[in-house]
């Protein structure tokens, strides 16, 4: 069974890194799905709601002949979309790996993105022409692993260069995390969810709420930040395979 990945807030398949090659490994086949706006589809409008890039990647995977079910591993607003599809599409989701995610009704507006990163974020909006500040700061919000910092902020660049996420792009993806509310029930689907201790973009309660809502499983790494599978991508990978979401 096929496992389909999806990326969050500006970030594409290029961003997991050498996670999917380590899930891969396991013998399990791996797609990488951009959200529209990012990566291989930079060059679309993005949608305002969670709900038309649901339908948007359901219709992606169609095209490419891979048919349902799937397993989705996301992150973030991927995570948000990998949620819509698993309770909109029930038949479509065989399993369902969340990664720092946060969605109403579960948690408030605050620990879905912390305030102290708002003059960050800002400055952020105000730089995001300058591919080298950007991604710096980027970098600075989002890991807590940082031996690979200059690598990483030079391949990004690259990634920034070659499929830039227009402005206007960023913030309908931004609105749609903003208003996008799940359904209460838990997905008909097994679930997972992994969530970092050391998240300072998002308040690792937000996972723990909803595991607690679905009652689900979640595993808390001890010290990574919010881009987990750029931290400690064995970790990721361990841990879904030593699940049932994983067999």
């Amino acid at each position: 069974m096929s496992w389909v990945l999806l990326r969050g807030l500006t970030r594409e398949a290029r961003h997991w890194g050498d996670l999917p090659q380590q899930l891969a490994a396991a013998g399990d086949a791996v797609l990488t799905l951009d959200l529209p706006g990012n990566g291989a589809f930079s060059g679309l409008r993005s949608p305002a709601t969670v709900r038309a890039m649901t339908l948007f990647a359901r219709k992606q995977l169609r095209r490419q002949g891979l048919p349902p079910p799937w397993r989705l591993l996301a992150m973030s607003l991927g995570g948000m979309v990998a949620a819509d599809w698993a309770q909109q599409f029930p038949h479509e989701v065989a399993a369902l790996v969340l990664v720092n995610t946060s969605m109403r009704p579960f948690s408030p507006a605050t620990d879905r993105l912390r305030p102290g990163n708002w003059p960050a974020l800002l400055r952020l909006a105000a730089l995001w022409r300058d591919a080298a500040d950007a991604e710096a700061i980027i970098h600075r919000l989002t890991c807590r692993r940082t031996d690979t910092r200059q690598q990483d902020i030079a391949a990004w660049q690259q990634i920034r260069r070659s499929a830039p996420v227009a402005a206007g792009n960023a913030w309908r993806q931004l609105w749609a995390a903003a208003r996008f509310s799940a359904a209460p029930a838990a997905p008909a689907c097994p679930v997972l969810l992994l969530s970092s201790a050391g998240d300072g973009l998002v308040h690792p309660r937000c996972s723990a709420a909803l595991a607690r809502a679905w009652q689900a499983p979640h595993h808390i790494h001890p010290w990574a930040g919010h881009d987990l599978p750029h931290d400690d991508s064995g970790w990721v990978c361990q841990t879904i395979a030593g699940s049932p979401v994983g067999r």
